[in-house]
């Protein structure tokens, strides 16, 4: 991965060389401009509850989260309840009024579990403060039976908290009774069991791809072994012949994923911003570049932020280094008799 970005950056210097060559500019097609490229942006139903959760005011997320409770909307409702705790772990006080007035909600209860799990997360005595919030966790797990959210915050709480395998393994089974699909268990389920922390490589790819492959076409679990195959780059050590087939195919099955969805849908835009990087990783130009035209403009933290302090720098700059790369290999004739304004 260090290899990668340093070739990031010695593509940027060709580009500020050759940026206005016919070649470069005909790469910037179906890419959106660098000004109008977003981070971690909120979609249209979660951006009116952070504008009000700004203002003090929590009933718009209240309502928010009760309808995905009620439709089942797990998935989104794993998404918007992260994104609110991280919201309110600078700005709690909207939360703590939602609290103070319905202190038995199920979603406030969920957000004030996720919030606990951030913050402990970030402390220096990371799993003693974890110990702490498990009951919150289990108020949140039993507020709403059903919901598989909750337990995606056990697995996380696990993790850190130096659970046993045999402990994993039934928090685990409770969540997959609730939602035998859901997207947040499996990503904490595939940490636990990566080689950062209690499993190892292979267990890790074993997992993501027998997931995968019981997954319905569409769905986001299919893009488990290509998080598998990020994990496994980013230690930056010598893969071998037998894990660069695994990562490759781990990228073959994302770029299906990705078709799957219109170009700039939000919904799978982290797994292609993850697919992007993979790709980068390996050399292939040409399918990152199209990632990035599918991307459109909404770059997300993840998975910049493992590897800079600046993800949408990072991203912009990797989208240009991507450009050099194509247009280093494509032929002059086709473009020759366009100008580089045709395709900016």
């Amino acid at each position: 991965m260090v290899r990668t970005m340093s070739l990031t950056h010695a593509a940027m210097r060709l580009a500020r060389m050759i940026r206005h060559t016919p070649r470069l500019a005909a790469t910037r097609q179906g890419l959106v401009p660098d000004d109008a490229v977003l981070l971690d942006a909120p979609d249209e139903r979660l951006g009116p509850a952070l504008v009000d959760a700004a203002a003090g005011e929590w009933g718009t997320a209240a309502q928010l989260l009760a309808t995905t409770r009620e439709s089942a909307e797990w998935e989104n409702r794993d998404r918007y309840a992260t994104r609110l705790a991280a919201f309110a772990r600078n700005r709690d006080e909207w939360l703590s009024s939602w609290l103070a007035a319905a202190p038995r909600d199920a979603d406030a209860l969920l957000l004030k579990a996720q919030l606990a799990v951030d913050r402990a997360w970030e402390s220096p005595a990371r799993a003693e403060r974890l110990r702490e919030v498990g009951p919150l966790i289990d108020a949140a797990a039993e507020a709403e039976a059903g919901d598989p959210v909750p337990w995606r915050l056990a697995l996380d709480h696990a993790r850190g908290t130096h659970a046993t395998h045999t402990a994993f393994e039934r928090l685990w089974a409770q969540a997959v009774r609730r939602s035998s699909h859901h997207y947040g268990c499996h990503v904490a389920a595939l940490q636990y069991l990566s080689a950062q922390w209690y499993g190892s490589h292979r267990e890790c790819f074993d997992f993501a791809e027998e997931a995968a492959g019981d997954a319905l076409p569409g769905s986001l679990v299919r893009a488990l072994p290509v998080r598998a195959a990020f994990a496994r780059l980013l230690t930056g050590e010598p893969t071998t012949s037998v894990q660069d087939d695994r990562i490759d195919r781990a990228a073959d099955l994302a770029v299906e994923l990705s078709a799957a969805y219109e170009r700039g849908d939000p919904w799978p835009a982290e797994v292609r911003n993850l697919l992007t990087l993979v790709l980068v990783s390996r050399g292939r130009w040409d399918e990152a570049l199209e990632q990035f035209r599918r991307i459109g403009p909404y770059a997300t933290s993840f998975p910049w932020t493992s590897v800079t302090d600046d993800p949408l720098g990072q991203f912009l700059r990797a989208r240009d280094g991507v450009r050099i790369e194509v247009a280093s290999t494509m032929p002059l004739r086709g473009v020759r008799g366009r100008s580089a304004a045709h395709y900016a």
